[in-house]
């Protein structure tokens, strides 16, 4: 698990750019370019959902130690 959470955001990350460099402005939610869109907004969420993980993983340690 340690590993799994900084590279899956590592992921969630290059889809970010990578799809970044496919919108076209001009018609934002046509063709290619909304796919992308829906792409950068799952991985926007799957960053999210990682980032609750990380945090609840981190509350589970501390509350072991005491």
């Amino acid at each position: 698990m340690k590993l799994f959470i900084p590279i899956a955001s590592v992921i969630a990350i290059a889809l970010i750019i990578f799809n970044a460099t496919k919108l076209n402005f001009d018609a934002l939610f046509e063709g290619e370019s909304f796919t992308a869109v829906i792409t950068i907004v799952a991985a926007l969420c799957a960053l999210v959902l990682l980032q609750i993980l990380r945090i609840s993983k981190k509350i589970e340690r501390l509350q072991s130690h005491k």
